[in-house]
């Protein structure tokens, strides 16, 4: 068995690839090729939780689960917000055959599927882009979208103004051809964004619809749990509406939920799944004019994909602890 810390997965798994490998393994759970169950949450003190994600891949003969836990308190307490691994089992004889660091696996794939939604879901020549959030997500997300669309402008907030700052520094060092900005405000970040991801751990909406324009394309990743949204339910009853999963949003997205309690919007509101677009059953964007969101919850697939991938990568490349089990 091999055992692959975090430094390590950071090195084997790239983002373009990432992205790619996210697309395959969405268009595999539409066509019944990748199996999962709902995740099974454990609720500890304080709102925290710990979560247990399986899943099996019938293509690449693995199956699998991700154990992590999630403590949005943890920003600026030197711990990630999200900390656990991945197990990789051989499908076809039950051996273990790695345990993989999940916590920087869950930074690059939750990016990763944001570009796959932003490459289908976003306007094509979409240059302008705003990170709601300061953490390892907004990093990801900023990597990730300067990857699948032509973004010249960059526009960060979070309640931090030094946080905001550093994060402003850190991306306008890396990409030096793009103007990147720290917003006094978060209606002041999104104002001219086309594309917005919201990234935070905040439990209430911290952006609302009435600040969006018309035509742009909105990832909300941060809010997990039923009772947890980033977004007020105006964006989400003016937005036409995908999810990474519908069983899971109905189950989970408060984003989705709350808004539908309210009766703002339908329990049809939800038009696809993202795998569904990627196969072609059915259709995006439906205007020039429509405001597109994306509900991220992420899926064990997706993990798995990115764990089996990193495994191979650790085998050629010799990365890796080995250890008798």
């Amino acid at each position: 068995m091999l055992v692959i810390k975090s430094t390590e997965v950071a090195e084997l798994l790239a983002m373009p690839a990432c992205i790619e490998m996210m697309e395959a393994v969405l268009a595999d759970l539409t066509n019944g090729h990748a199996v999962q169950a709902l995740r099974s949450v454990v609720p500890l003190e304080g709102g925290n939780v710990m979560g247990l994600m399986p899943t099996y891949l019938k293509r690449d003969e693995k199956v699998g689960a991700k154990v992590i836990t999630v403590f949005p308190g943890n920003h600026g307490k030197g711990y990630p917000s999200h900390q656990g691994f991945v197990s990789l089992f051989n499908s076809t004889n039950g051996q273990l055959e790695a345990i993989v660091d999940g916590t920087r696996i869950t930074a690059i794939r939750t990016a990763a599927v944001s570009a796959a939604a932003t490459k289908l879901l976003a306007k094509p020549e979409a240059a302008t882009l705003a990170l709601i959030g300061t953490g390892e997500q907004a990093r990801t997300h900023i990597e990730a979208m300067l990857l699948v669309r032509p973004i010249t402008k960059i526009t960060v907030w979070g309640p931090n103004p030094a946080h905001a700052e550093k994060l402003r520094a850190e991306t306008a060092s890396r990409y030096p051809a793009v103007s990147v900005e720290a917003a006094e405000s978060a209606q002041a970040a999104v104002a001219e964004a086309d594309i917005i991801c919201t990234v935070t751990a905040s439990t209430t909406p911290i952006v609302q619809g009435a600040w969006i324009k018309e035509g742009a394309h909105v990832n909300a990743v941060g809010a997990c749990r039923a009772k947890d949204r980033e977004l007020d339910s105006e964006l989400v009853r003016r937005a036409e509406l995908f999810v990474d999963r519908t069983e899971s949003a109905v189950n989970e997205a408060g984003d989705y939920l709350i808004p539908l309690g309210e009766g703002s919007i339908g329990e049809g509101h939800i038009l696809a799944e993202i795998g569904e677009l990627l196969v072609g059953t059915k259709k995006g964007r439906r205007s020039e004019t429509s405001i597109t969101l994306f509900k991220s919850l992420g899926l064990a697939c997706e993990d798995l994909a990115a764990a089996n991938h990193i495994y191979k990568e650790a085998i050629r490349t010799h990365k890796g602890t080995h250890i008798d089990f």
